[in-house]
């Protein structure tokens, strides 16, 4: 694995584009638990699917950290990511850190904690859950959901605090880890990639449907995998 080929030369972006998607989160999550539900109403759906979108955000944010991408400075690296993993559901950095450096190393194997060989949708899931969701994050969400809901209305936690964290967890499981992953692939990194279409690798899972030019490039920022793209199609 060579995810520290770049770090001497990372884009100062990587700080503020971490530190926005987390402002973005918490503006967003404020805003929402103000909002009267009305099913209705298709901006509550929006409301829904752009918290959902941030949370993967959070992820992606921890994950790029896990590869010393987010700043140079180790400090501020592991913070950011730190902060990003708890905010998505106490997760929990240090957890999550050995086991993707072990999926990088063993992708596709079965020392790889993030691969299921059955290539059932939901049976590898379910394994893909079990990996990363522990006891003590269900407590502490437990906890917080049972504070948190004598300030705000119910409703509005399950549907825009609950509900976006769960579906986040697909949507990164399905693009970034089943579809890539699924299947036979010759290539060296056993990881096959979306077809060029930048704005839909965006929105579906912030590029990294293009698998195949992340691990090849783990040094490689998620913001800039487009480029990757571009010279493996070129």
């Amino acid at each position: 694995m060579n995810s520290a080929k770049s770090i001497s030369s990372i884009d100062p972006k990587g700080v503020i584009i971490a530190s926005s998607i987390i402002l973005l989160w918490t503006i967003s999550l404020f805003l929402l638990l103000q909002v009267e539900i009305d099913w209705t109403n298709p901006l509550i759906y929006l409301g829904v699917f752009v918290q959902t979108h941030l949370y993967t955000g959070l992820f992606i944010t921890a994950h790029d950290a896990m590869h010393g991408l987010v700043s140079s400075n180790k400090k501020v690296n592991h913070a950011l990511g730190w902060f990003s993993a708890m905010l998505f559901s106490y997760n929990f950095y240090w957890k999550l850190f050995p086991k993707h450096h072990e999926h990088h190393r063993y992708v596709a194997t079965d020392k790889d904690p993030d691969y299921h060989s059955s290539d059932n949708f939901l049976i590898w899931y379910f394994s893909f859950v079990k990996q990363y969701v522990t006891v003590w994050q269900i407590l502490l969400m437990a906890v917080s959901f049972n504070i948190l809901k004598l300030f705000l209305p119910t409703e509005n936690l399950i549907v825009f605090w609950m509900l976006p964290a769960i579906l986040s967890t697909l949507q990164l499981f399905y693009f970034g880890t089943y579809l890539p992953h699924r299947g036979e692939s010759a290539n060296s990194h056993h990881s096959s990639s979306q077809s060029k279409n930048h704005l839909w690798a965006f929105f579906s899972c912030y590029f990294f449907g293009y698998h195949f030019e992340h691990h090849d490039s783990p040094g490689t920022p998620w913001w800039r995998l487009w480029r990757e793209k571009e010279k493996q199609t070129a």
